[in-house]
């Protein structure tokens, strides 16, 4: 029997693959996460649950797609955590682990920002099968009325709290999910790791309008002429999810971190985990393509192990972070090169600014 090169742990929890599905739609009750566990996923971060279901109000349009060329290189949304009963849920996560032992069940939670109620959802989820929790610290649109989501993830202060009530309730590893609206996630992430935090999720959506409609001047997505500022994703995130993957993998080296943003192939899959992600995250991909994606995903991470010669996806965590260095530094590697460039800006003349900025790009 040929190694499973997918094989991966985080936390001492095993992972037959590093994909897992990401808290939103693709995970909005037991129905789909058993069909995401058929199709091939490690794992399921359950859409975010809160002990009373109750105050969530969805809203309908709720997503917008950003195009170029036609094609969807951007998404956005204004979905909201879980508006089914908490009891549901945890009948069905006692389910699913029956059914599915060997999948990795994540809970996400996210509560005002009182001890009780945290440790309340933390103790219950746990009893319920949960073989990991996640904080939503992050969703940019979480009920900030409610001082949850974004509003509790950009200030340390409440990370730690939150943090520390969830770990002191809680017998299963614990991730804190970032927040990209801020200045410096480093920030966020020390806040949660110093409260006893075993990894970080990074990132969650970028607050965003994903458009405006011309013929009458409103956003995109929008109810009866009302928008909001909504979370955007899909490829179009990656950049900027790399950078924030990096700069946690580099300020706390020995923290797992599953890395969220934009992976929608094997390229984009391989490049987190060079970033130092440990497990992947896929949520807007899967609306756009369906839970088969799992397949290419798969098979085209595994042709990347096997033409670099590695036996573990473990072997590509953190494979790019020793490659970067500051401007200055680029600079005098540069000079020492004595390679002939046209880096000065005097290099613009008007006409030529295409040629030149061909010249000094590179993709490779």
């Amino acid at each position: 029997m040929s190694k499973n090169k997918l094989e991966c742990y985080q936390n001492g929890i095993r992972f037959e693959n590093p994909f897992l599905v990401g808290s939103g739609p693709p995970s909005t009750n037991a129905k789909v996460i058993a069909r995401s566990f058929d199709a091939g996923w490690a794992g399921s971060v359950i859409k975010t649950l809160s002990l009373d279901s109750t105050k969530v109000r969805n809203i309908a349009p709720r997503y917008g797609h950003h195009k170029f060329n036609g094609k969807c290189i951007g998404f956005t949304n204004n979905e909201l955590i879980t508006d089914r009963p908490l009891e549901i849920w945890l009948d069905e996560m006692k389910e699913l682990k029956k059914v599915y032992p060997d999948k990795i069940l994540i809970a996400s939670i996210m509560e005002e920002p009182t001890r009780e109620n945290w440790l309340k959802l933390t103790d219950l989820v746990c009893k319920a099968g949960a073989d990991m929790i996640e904080l939503n610290l992050s969703c940019p649109h979480g009920m900030p009325e409610r001082k949850m989501g974004q509003a509790m993830g950009q200030c340390p202060d409440v990370i730690k709290d939150v943090t520390s009530w969830v770990k002191e309730a809680s017998t299963v590893p614990v991730w804190a999910k970032m927040t990209p609206n801020i200045t410096d996630i480093t920030v966020p992430g020390k806040a949660a790791l110093d409260a006893g935090a075993d990894g970080l999720t990074a990132i969650n959506t970028i607050l965003s309008v994903s458009g405006i409609n011309m013929k009458n001047f409103q956003s995109i997505p929008n109810v009866k002429g009302v928008s909001a500022f909504g979370g955007y994703s899909y490829t179009a995130v990656k950049p900027i999810a790399l950078r924030m993957i990096g700069e946690l993998a580099m300020a706390f080296p020995k923290t797992e971190i599953s890395g969220v943003g934009g992976i929608v192939d094997g390229q984009s899959s391989a490049e987190h985990l060079c970033m130092g992600a440990g497990t992947l995250q896929v949520c807007t991909a899967i609306m756009l393509d369906g839970f088969k994606m799992i397949d290419g995903l798969k098979d085209e991470l595994t042709t990347i192990l096997d033409d670099h010669g590695m036996d573990n996806v473990h072997e590509l965590k953190g494979k790019s972070l020793e490659y970067f260095g500051t401007m200055a530094e680029m600079a005098d590697r540069l000079e020492a090169s004595k390679q002939k460039t046209k880096a000065h800006t005097d290099s613009f003349s008007g006409d030529n600014i295409v040629d030149v900025s061909n010249e000094l790009t590179n993709d490779e």
